[in-house]
């Protein structure tokens, strides 16, 4: 008896103490939060109560609203690596959370499908470069959740201290891109592994983003249709309110008399899962949200690989909705698809990745956007390839040129200008020539080097009558003049257009590859 008084009592005091707030998932020891800019940190606790936080000698308090959720701002903070702690209090007597081991540097989302997943421990070299891993200001937050219809309010995942213990399981792409700019920055970095193998760019994209670009209306209205937010999402849940209640008395009916009732009345919603739109967005971008970030890094296309124009005007939804919700203009940098598959020797070309990675090259025309191009170190049976430090690398070079503003780098390699035709040749100018164009040859990690006296290869020219011949390609100054005795009339050039375009090797002298292109739009 005795027992279960004690018991009642230990049950009826838990009751009635007040819990502790609670802080969304993303702020956890370990983490790095953003340097430079206001910091909002949120999180939930009983309706009306007040939450104090406090972190590096700022006191702030909330009060949280009918919901129970609390958001407070800290003011910008320049970077540090001294390890701080943040307290959440509430309003009681309750032990508050204390988060410990807090940098302050730039954060990076690391977006996409597998080979943004891809581990550190199975990139090239993967078990020496794991056991190097000893960068205790580089941190990484692998996050989880499935797919969601609606909103989620929070995501799973814990921060982690880059040791060899732990590197193992980061994104190699990201991690690779991190060193490089702590290396060259030596602020704290930090890494939001949120990637999921196999997936489309359409569920990591906000119903926003699909209505902000005409072209994907279709999308937008499918979203719009069962979003009881709009006009049209609001009649659809009312006519099925009205729908329900005529089921209910027909299906007891048919209950008594001893019958099945018909199927009751359903939402219609898109597609769910891993291809539906937003459904991971909802998950694992939403939850992060307004988490301060200084940019985001995507490699993704393969699942959307035999697309074209559409992927371009889909790549401007996810980059515009996300930038829309975060109200910031953040730089987004993209890995263009790598070469992939056997070689398609056919001059037209045309094949597999070859559309979707012109739909990539044109996404350059988004606002600080960048494009790190990897179609020398793709592998031909393998559609991960294994060498992620060159992609993170290259990505680091469009962040440092353009973001962190470091002069006379360069970070891209040739990007087709504009052409004029020549007594039976084309002229290909070009952006990103640096000091010049060259023959080059890449080997595994080894730097790019120049081949003497090489010949440019996967150039192809087509006159009127579009019969595409493969040509002759010459460096002359700081242009490609390409010609083919069979088309003694050219109109259009396309470059290492194909899915795999084995031996195309244009670089600037600089040894940054050039991206493939066309210059037509047939």
């Amino acid at each position: 008896m005795k027992n279960v008084f004690t018991m009642l009592v230990w049950v009826l005091t838990v009751g009635v103490c007040p819990a502790a707030p609670r802080v969304a998932t993303i702020f956890g020891d370990h983490m790095v939060l953003q340097r430079d800019q206001p910091v909002p940190v949120w999180g939930w606790a009983e309706p009306d109560e007040e939450v104090r936080v406090s972190f590096a000698g700022q006191e702030l308090k909330a009060v949280t609203a009918a919901t129970g959720k609390w958001t407070v701002t800290l003011e910008a903070m320049t970077a540090s690596k001294d390890p701080r702690e943040m307290t959440i209090a509430g309003g009681g007597t309750e032990k508050p959370v204390v988060l410990s081991d807090i940098l302050v540097g730039d954060v990076w989302i690391c977006s996409g499908q597998s080979n943004m997943e891809w581990p550190l421990q199975a990139a090239t070299q993967g078990k020496e470069e794991v056991a190097a891993a000893n960068y205790p200001h580089l941190r990484h937050i692998k996050i989880g959740g499935g797919t969601s219809p609606v909103p989620l309010p929070d995501i799973q995942g814990t921060w982690q201290v880059c040791t060899p213990q732990t590197a193992g399981g980061f994104t190699a792409v990201g991690y690779f891109f991190a060193r490089y700019l702590q290396k060259e920055l030596d602020v704290p970095m930090g890494l939001m592994g949120s990637n999921w193998g196999g997936t489309m760019i359409e569920p990591w994209t906000p119903p926003v983003g699909f209505r902000q670009v005409p072209e994907l209306k279709a999308i937008s209205e499918g979203i719009d249709a069962t979003d009881p937010t709009t006009e049209a999402g609001r009649a659809l849940h009312l006519k099925l309110i009205a729908d329900i209640k005529v089921w209910i008395p027909e299906a007891e009916q048919a209950i008594e008399r001893g019958e099945a009732p018909r199927p009751a009345p359903a939402l219609p919603v898109l597609a769910s899962g891993t291809d539906g739109a937003t459904q991971i967005f909802n998950t694992r971008i939403h939850p992060l949200i307004p988490f301060g970030i200084r940019g985001a890094i995507w490699y993704q296309g393969e699942s959307n690989g035999g697309e074209g124009e559409i992927y371009y005007h889909k790549m401007r939804a996810l980059i515009s909705g996300w930038r829309t919700l975060w109200n910031d203009e953040f730089p987004f940098y993209f890995v263009q698809l790598a070469n992939f598959g056997g070689a398609n020797n056919i001059p037209a070309g045309g094949d597999g990745y070859a559309k979707v990675r012109e739909a990539q090259r044109r996404s350059l025309s988004i606002p600080k956007t960048g494009m790190a191009v990897i179609i020398d170190i793709g592998e031909a049976g393998n559609i991960h390839p294994a060498n992620k430090q060159d992609v993170g690398a290259r990505l680091a070079l469009w962040a440092l040129a353009n973001e962190y503003e470091q002069k006379g780098l360069v970070h891209s390699g040739p990007l087709y200008k504009r052409h004029t035709v020549e007594d039976g040749s084309i002229r290909i100018e070009f952006d990103h020539v640096e000091g010049g164009l060259m023959v080059g040859k890449k080997v595994g990690l080894e730097p790019v080097v120049e081949v003497e006296e090489g010949t440019l290869e996967r150039f192809a020219v087509a006159g009127k009558d579009k019969v595409w011949q493969w040509a002759d390609a010459v460096i002359e100054d700081d242009a490609v003049l390409v010609s083919c005795p069979a088309v003694p009339v050219p109109v259009a050039v396309r470059y290492a257009f194909s899915h795999n375009p084995q031996g195309c090797n244009l670089y600037n002298t600089e040894g940054v590859p050039a991206s493939p292109f066309r210059t037509d739009d047939w």
